[in-house]
């Protein structure tokens, strides 16, 4: 058995296509008990997602929380599930044939998307081994989590980097960490607000709610607070509000540790009780609307707010798959394959099959010498169809 995957023969006369895998969090196979299980085992089963002690982590999450969680959190599931599927997997997918739609006018050489989720399918593996057999040895890893946490773009990294540790042939890489200030995503934030209130009318306070991380690891090191904090600063900024028409906070606590504060749920009740009425969430740390945004958010928040008075609530949705977040996404990978990439503009297919042509020749001229005899016959057959 071979200790590492690769193709079994070097293809003389081959295009080097570039890849970018979109990459996100991801979710279960079906709104059901079992796949629910089988998604929050891996999810939660992570190092980087839990920074707990394995000795006593493992036997709470299993004898515990995958006993009493999946069946709840199903029904959740089941309350937002589509005919496609899990709405965050439909729309990253959706993004990533954007993605490669938007670039495709500007790139010469061939260019391929593929989606490769952390956890649940289609997986790391899964995307990479698909741009594996398009060819590409140069791949831009692009987690579509603007603010960088350890427990989210840091496990897509460890993702990537174990599944390349099988490869034979590793490709070059590259990998955004991050993109929570890039005026392109904060203009793209800011013009899917303008949109809402130029036809609907402003709110009495814009807030803005991110993911939240245990308080323990923004102590270790990590930047994610201060990513999220500089985000909503920009949109506010960018929408010219006062500082009392908008606040940010923190939603999704897991457990009784103490996560970043202030939470979304009690920061929207404590507002509705002080007698605000007209209240616009936003969710920047989400590229694609999924559970904590369709349920947590525009349902569970909606609710607290209504139950303690308020009067409007309103969801701003993630930026999803419109054109405004895909020319900013394909925007922020173009300014990192440079280097990578020729131009469309500049790109010569005569050229490009004048070279495919001499390799093969020289392919040709070891084969007769007897020096390269296991090539592959196929191998005659290859062409640039670009």
């Amino acid at each position: 058995m071979k200790r590492f995957q690769g193709e079994p023969y070097y293809k003389h006369g081959e295009v080097p296509a570039v890849g970018i895998l979109v990459s996100n969090l991801g979710s279960p196979d079906a709104p059901t008990g079992p796949a629910l299980k089988r998604y929050l085992r891996e999810f939660l089963g992570d190092p980087r997602v839990i920074e707990v002690s394995r000795l006593i982590w493992k036997p709470f999450l299993e004898g515990v929380i995958l006993r009493k969680r999946p069946p709840k959190i199903a029904r959740k599931f089941a309350a937002i599930w589509t005919n496609e599927g899990a709405p965050l997997t439909v729309i990253t997918r959706k993004q990533a044939s954007g993605l490669q739609a938007t670039l495709k006018d500007r790139v010469g050489p061939p260019l391929h998307v593929e989606v490769g989720m952390r956890y649940g399918n289609p997986g790391i593996k899964e995307g990479l081994a698909n741009l594996r057999s398009l060819g590409c040895r140069k791949i831009l890893i692009f987690p579509l989590l603007p603010q960088y946490a350890s427990s989210s773009v840091g496990a897509a990294f460890d993702g990537v980097t174990q599944e390349l540790r099988t490869w034979r042939w590793v490709p070059e890489l590259r990998f955004i960490t991050h993109y929570h200030d890039d005026p392109r995503y904060i203009e793209a934030l800011a013009a899917t607000a303008r949109e809402l209130w130029d036809r609907e009318g402003k709110p009495e306070k814009l807030l803005f709610s991110f993911h939240g991380i245990p308080r323990s690891t923004f102590l270790a090191g990590d930047p994610y607070h201060c990513e999220c904090h500089k985000t909503g600063r920009l949109v506010a900024d960018a929408l010219k509000l006062r500082p009392d028409e908008w606040q940010l906070c923190f939603q999704s606590q897991l457990g009784p540790e103490e996560w970043l504060e202030p939470y979304t749920d009690k920061t929207v009740a404590r507002l509705a009780k002080e007698g605000l009425k007209r209240l616009d969430v936003m969710c920047p740390g989400f590229s694609a609307d999924c559970l904590e945004t369709l349920e947590e958010i525009a349902v569970e928040n909606r609710e607290i707010f209504e139950e303690n008075g308020g009067k409007t609530f309103r969801y701003i949705p993630s930026l999803n798959d419109r054109d405004v977040h895909l020319k900013a996404l394909a925007d922020i990978a173009w300014d990192h394959l440079k280097g990578w990439v020729i131009p469309a503009s500049e790109w010569d297919p005569e050229k490009v099959e004048a070279e495919i042509e001499a390799s093969l020749k020289r392919a040709e001229a070891l084969r007769k010498t007897g020096t390269n005899t296991k090539v592959q016959k196929a191998e005659k057959n290859v062409k640039y169809t670009g």
